[in-house]
């Protein structure tokens, strides 16, 4: 990219915050309710029932002014200026699951809908002028079904209306290589998936990390799965490694297409966290570090006899449930049940885990993960200069409150966000969730300078174009208006705005 192209992405400071409706359109593959003039299918009459989410991204990307000298007209191509023929553009939804914890059904609040990444996909299109390639890539929680999130998202019909209009592949990729077998949350095996076609690439952050200042406390980290001694061989002294999904480095454009919702270990998961699915491995990446502040971790806030006990007790677990081969299954539940009546249940009202506003490790994940996406070449090598476009599109339709990103309560906002810059985004996405961004570590963080940084600018830059009178203006002069949304319980009480 050149300089002047990478001043773009630091310094774009506009978030476009389009309001409207707060529901979804019913049926796949979600084709616009109106005839747009620039709509390039021409020969598909647009959709019986209206698609309020169609217009409601386009206008966000009106907003944004983007291509402004053909707005409405048949040339208008928005996304042309990021998105050139011949290109490789990845979208990288929020498929995080099919299901939540301990509700039925995903409520329209756990992953990215069908029509917020159909209306985007349009515009890549469009941008594309047939020529280059689309590839819709995630890789979920471990124990994901990604042929419910498929079927949910309707991904098979997005494709077919593609096949059948233009002729033009859209691709698809689960890139988890991997998926965990479970027995009542209990991981009891794993089975193999096909994976990234392109495979995946082991980036090193050395000294860019942000867990460089916190190197003598590796030996505490723990990740995605029981076997701690795997992700610390990839996180101490001045190592700091990844193993991320060749297909996303070898893109020109990366769309970031998240879910505004709250998140257990980091306070939300917008476009930073959703980064989090790129990875070839989970448990390369870590979550939390064991023990509590006062010993260097942050998996509890203190340090009560239950907790202490709970800690032992979870490391000898650890250490022999993976060698327990088919009993596993049979001692699945019995553990489960035994480990709530004794410990209580992190899905209700107990901090475990790192799941709480005094996690000190996963924002600094998030970071890094962010500084790959930006920086890192096709071979995982970091430059001084952003080596793709990226931009991001944030499904705030219906959000998640509560006890996120797995267990949610939906939260109608009627809101789509739409920016460059992915830090930008989410100071936007947190204040208007009601939330005050310097206690939350992941946002004032990125905002650090850094010889690799994620934003050329500071708060009081963000500016918010909006057809909301409330939210047309620099988020500084934000009012009291705000979605108030319910923070996981891990952090309520210390992340609204007003607490002192």
């Amino acid at each position: 990219m050149a300089s002047a192209e990478r001043s773009t992405l630091l310094g774009s400071t506009q978030v476009a915050v389009a309001t409207g409706h707060g529901g979804y359109p019913p049926e796949p593959p979600y084709s616009p309710g109106l005839a747009f003039p620039e709509y390039p299918f021409g020969s598909c009459p647009p959709a019986e029932e209206s698609n309020p989410v169609y217009a409601q991204v386009r206008n966000a990307l009106r907003l944004l002014q983007m291509d402004a000298e053909h707005d409405d007209r048949q040339s208008w191509n928005p996304l042309g200026e990021i998105i050139r023929p011949g290109n490789t553009v990845v979208l990288k939804p929020n498929f995080i699951r099919d299901f939540r914890e301990t509700q039925p059904g995903h409520g329209n609040c756990l992953i990215t809908h069908g029509s917020v990444l159909r209306a985007t996909l349009d515009y890549v299109y469009l941008a594309l002028q047939g020529k280059g390639r689309i590839i819709i890539a995630d890789a979920p929680q471990n124990d994901a079904d990604f042929a419910a999130i498929r079927r949910i998202t309707g991904l098979d019909e997005m494709q077919e209306f593609y096949r059948r209009y233009t002729g033009f592949p859209v691709e698809v990729y689960d890139l988890r290589p991997q998926q965990a077998r479970k027995m009542n949350g209990v991981i009891v095996g794993h089975d193999p998936l096909p994976g990234d076609p392109a495979g995946y690439v082991q980036v090193d952050l050395d000294r860019a990390s942000a867990f460089c200042e916190v190197s003598h406390l590796c030996h505490r980290l723990y990740g995605a799965e029981y076997d701690t001694a795997e992700l610390r061989s990839h996180h101490h002294d001045q190592v700091h490694e990844y193993l991320i999904s060749r297909t996303l480095l070898e893109a020109d454009c990366v769309i970031n297409l998240p879910k505004l919702k709250t998140h257990k270990k980091t306070g939300l998961t917008v476009c930073m966290k959703n980064l989090v699915g790129i990875n070839g491995n989970k448990n390369w990446l870590p979550h939390h570090r064991e023990g509590t502040p006062s010993q260097g971790g942050d998996q509890f806030a203190d340090d009560r006899m239950r907790h202490r006990v709970e800690r032992r007790v979870m490391t000898g677990f650890r250490r022999v449930f993976p060698l327990l081969g088919p009993l596993r299954g049979l001692l699945a539940k019995p553990c489960k049940v035994l480990g709530r009546r004794a410990f209580g249940d992190t899905n209700t009202d107990t901090i475990r885990s790192g799941n709480w506003y005094g996690n000190d490790t996963t924002w600094r994940m998030v970071l890094d993960l962010n500084r790959i996406v930006m920086y890192a070449d096709r071979n995982g090598q970091m430059q001084d200069r952003p080596a793709r476009h990226m931009f991001c599109i944030v499904d705030g339709i219906v959000g998640g409150e509560g006890n996120g990103p797995l267990d949610p309560h939906p939260k109608p906002a009627g809101m789509i966000l739409a920016g460059m810059n992915p830090v930008a985004v989410d100071l936007a996405g947190a204040r208007l969730m009601g939330w005050d961004y310097q206690r939350l570590p992941m946002l004032w963080r990125a905002l650090a300078e850094h010889p690799l940084p994620l934003a050329g600018f500071g708060y009081e830059a963000v500016l918010c174009r909006s057809d909301a009178l409330p939210f047309n203006r620099p988020l500084q002069q934000f009012d009291g208006t705000n979605l108030a949304f319910v923070p996981h319980f891990g952090w309520q009480g210390h992340v609204e705005l007003g607490r002192v």
